[in-house]
């Protein structure tokens, strides 16, 4: 998903995977469609490509379903996607259903198995009784309509979903136990009371009564246990005030959020949210970040700091100048990174996907055949079509179509309150089978601010100091603010000097107190002063370690050396351990020098070190290294973009640049590297959160659908009824939801669970270029892309119809060569 726009959509309609499925099919049809991802929990649709949002919305109609884009202002897109409005009506449907069950149940089982007493006009007439049970039953089926009225829409539009099994169950039930009791009052007619009394037992009013309300039940848990995985975004949302104080004529206004504008000043009081993202023009304040970055301490903020939305002030008068709003605000972006992902579909769905699509048409066949079966056994037409029933309500395509999705959803929460944000689920799954990070090194190892580090004063250090922040005040060298900043936090105030003199390459000269004071390097003050050889022994010590020796002198006598470099996180070692306890491969990749470069690495505990390279010399050292192994990328500055794309995840620091971030499939908004390692925790707990889910959603069905069928009856004298078929549906999907919810309770930045994984040594990668006949857009690319990957040795395709070229990357031998042109050429397209 790398540099693809993608479009969301909303959907409506969808009640199940068959839907999702058949939306995605749909949509994936229509020309200039690169990729499209449908999400059964969040009703949303993410789509790629050329096409035009008119045409994608025609082709969602014509399958039955509704869609509008996102953001549009419409009723529909007005509304939010996101908001449980579906339990509320379940609910009432739930308590109206029970009311009306516990009567019939009452009757159809206390009585007939329990011998629990009758109203005289009920007891002994068994036309009086049916025709109770069909009321119930047949204003149970009123109060749940929608089963029927979706089911059919989706018998009508060749796309059966859940509904049409439930309808199909229910109804069939209903007419069945119509026909019997038809045929009761004609036994009544003819005075066969044994005739009577076995009709009485065909009759399945209860069942069709019961599969509704259980249903109702497992939709109503369902619902509330989606709510509670969309969390994280609602909560986003709601950090951001409705309304802002600007100034306007001299006057301060209340208005809109959506009406503030990019250069508009707007006013925070202590207390007050800040609306949008600016640039502090007066006051100061501490402002509390944590709704942003988790931290929990406020940050002080006066004239010239940045301020983002959805932060509050918590003390003094702020009045600033808008920079970013509406969506562009650092608040909206989380918000789009969370709800991309969402929106995006993980590599591990798609077996899910594949088998959702033909679930329900496969489903309604065994329940056919199991009924055509048992009559050829000899059984009794009723028995039969208990079974038929048990097959159809039993067998639950919902738990598979939210395997995946509630775990990418609620690890994304997680994620998003943690300061990590996945753009999408593929980076999501892709981050746990890493076998490689490089690392950039400033910004991401370190600070990126040169820091003094350490001092040898040949007399008295004070001295040491305060000649150098005198000299390194005039100076604007990075290497001078981190001296000034060592004298600010020693309570030392730079004198004043004259005749100041900046010599490049060299170093710095003044006059101070009519002394003459020099700093710089060895080189140049050994013209100045004489220096010892056991300062020169210690200072060249620093610089082995990747430090700078600053030489400081007055009136030809040294004073000392202060060392200066760019320090390590107080992080990153940690991180470091972590990510290699996990058995990854750990890589510093920079422009630095080798001396510098290897004092960081050695000080972040990082084995393998590659200096001096150039920004398009990370690209290739990237590309190299996937031809080893899957690889993360981590960095933070706009030299890092190419590494950064080229990788198959990309991490940006969160303060780095906005390239970087943009180029990035991950964002690190709190700017730690131990971040890097509860991403990989994260995504490897969520994928086996999934395969958790797909495992209890596959063998469900693959136990039921026989156990429902009758398959163990002969061998086991196991046999369900439709009922507890229905109750058993109800409580698989329920099951896969709150199972998908325990990731809420995982402690990302806990290591003792960390286990290292042997990963699959690729081997060295090679390349075969195509020349690719036929290819007009962006879908052809997908297409051509999709048949080379398929091949086993293939570890990606780079297509391109612009140049009609592809690109095939390999190991190994590649022995399907001609398997590759062959499927090629069955979508229409011709290798040369």
């Amino acid at each position: 998903m790398k540099g693809v726009i993608v479009e969301q959509y909303n959907i409506t309609g969808m009640s199940c995977a068959a839907c999702s499925a058949r939306v995605e099919k749909a949509v994936s049809a229509v020309p200039g469609v690169s990729s499209c991802s449908v999400n059964l929990l969040t009703n949303s649709m993410g789509v790629s490509g050329s096409a035009a949002a008119a045409e994608i919305i025609r082709a969602v109609e014509n399958a039955g379903y509704g869609a509008v884009k996102k953001g549009e202002k419409t009723a529909a897109a007005d509304d939010d996607a996101l908001r449980d409005r579906e339990t509320p009506i379940l609910i009432k449907r739930l308590i109206a259903s029970v009311a009306l069950l516990l009567p019939l149940m009452y009757v159809t089982m206390g009585h007939m198995m329990w011998g629990f007493p009758l109203p005289n006009e009920l007891r002994g007439n068994p036309i009086a009784i049916g025709i109770y049970e069909m009321l119930l039953a047949g204003i149970v089926m009123v109060i749940n309509q929608r089963f029927f009225i979706n089911g059919a829409k989706g018998i009508m539009k060749r796309s059966p979903n859940m509904d049409t099994l439930v309808s199909m169950g229910a109804g069939i039930s209903f007419l069945w136990s119509v026909y019997v009791l038809f045929g009761i009052s004609g036994a009544a007619m003819r005075g066969d009371a044994v005739a009577m009394e076995e009709g009485m037992h065909d009759l399945y009013f209860e069942s069709a009564a019961m599969i509704l309300t259980l249903i109702t039940v497992g939709k109503t848990l369902e619902a509330r246990s989606k709510g509670r995985t969309t969390n994280a975004i609602k909560e986003l949302m709601r950090l951001s005030p409705d309304t802002a104080v600007i100034e306007r004529d001299g006057a301060e206004v209340t208005v809109p959020v959506s009406e503030v504008k990019v250069g508009d000043i707007f006013i925070v009081r202590p207390g007050e949210s800040i609306p949008v993202d600016g640039v502090v023009t007066d006051g100061s304040s501490a402002v509390n970040e944590s709704a942003l970055t988790g931290e929990s301490m406020p940050v002080d903020k006066t004239e010239g700091d940045r301020v983002s939305a959805a932060t509050i002030n918590t003390s003094g008068y702020l009045r600033c100048r808008a920079m970013r709003v509406g969506e562009d605000t650092t608040l909206s972006q989380i918000i789009k990174m969370v709800s991309d992902a969402a929106a995006t579909k993980a590599p591990i769905a798609r077996l899910a996907d594949r088998v959702s699509g033909v679930f329900v048409p496969t489903v309604i066949a065994i329940a056919a055949v199991t009924f055509i079966i048992w009559l050829v056994a000899g059984a009794a037409p009723g028995y039969a079509l208990a079974r038929a029933i048990a097959v159809l309500v039993i067998s639950c395509p919902c738990a598979l179509g939210l395997a995946t999705p509630v775990s990418i959803m609620v690890a994304n929460g997680v994620g998003a309150r943690n300061g990590i944000l996945f753009k999408t689920a593929s980076a999501l799954e892709e981050s746990g089978k890493t076998e490689i990070v490089v690392l950039d090194k400033t910004g991401t190892v370190t600070t990126g601010e040169p820091a003094v580090t350490d001092i040898i004063a040949v007399g008295d250090e004070s001295e040491l100091i305060n000649a150098a922040s005198a000299l390194e005040a005039k100076s604007e060298h990075p290497l001078a603010r981190a001296v000034m900043r060592f004298a600010e936090e020693n309570g030392i105030t730079p004198a004043d000097v004259t005749d100041f003199k900046a010599l490049p390459g060299n170093g710095l000269s003044a006059i101070c107190n009519e002394y003459e004071l020099s700093g710089g390097n060895r080189k140049y003050i050994e013209t100045k002063a004489e220096l010892a050889e056991d300062i020169i022994r210690r200072a060249d010590a620093f610089a082995e370690e990747g430090k700078t020796p600053l030489y400081f002198a007055r009136d030809g006598k040294l004073l000392g050396v202060i060392a200066v470099a760019d320090v390590i996180k107080p992080d990153s070692a940690q991180a470091v351990t972590e990510l290699k306890n996990m058995g990854i491969r750990v890589i510093l990749l920079t422009g630095d020098n080798a001396a510098t470069a290897a004092g960081v690495a050695k000080a972040a505990g990082v084995d393998e070190v590659t200096a001096d390279v150039l920004p398009d010399g990370k690209e290739a050292a990237i590309r190299r290294l996937r031809g080893e192994g899957k690889v993360i990328m981590i960095g933070d500055g706009i030299n890092d973009a190419p590494a950064l794309t080229r990788a198959d995840i990309g991490m940006a620091i969160g303060a780095g640049t906005d390239v970087a971030v943009d180029a990035a499939d991950v964002v690190l908004t709190h700017s730690s590297l131990c971040d890097a390692a509860a991403a990989v925790r994260l995504s490897r707990a969520c994928i086996r959160n999934i395969r958790e889910n797909l495992f209890w959603a596959f063998i469900y069905n693959v136990i039921g659908i026989p156990l429902a069928a009758g398959a163990f009856i002969k061998l086991f004298g196991w046999e369900l009824e439709p009922m507890f078929g229905a109750a058993a549906m109800s409580v698989s999907s329920f099951c896969v939801v709150t199972n998908a919810l325990r990731l809420n309770f995982i402690n990302i930045h806990d290591p003792k669970g960390d286990r290292k994984i042997k990963h699959r040594h690729r081997g060295t990668e090679k390349s075969l270029a195509l020349k690719v006949e036929g290819m007009m857009c962006p879908h052809c690319e997908a297409t051509v892309r999709e048949c080379i990957e398929a091949a086993p040795e293939v570890i990606r395709a780079e297509v391109s119809h612009e140049s009609g070229t592809a690109i095939v990357y390999y190991t190994g031998d590649l022995k399907s060569l001609d398997d590759i042109k062959k499927r090629i050429g069955e979508n229409d397209y011709r290798v040369m």
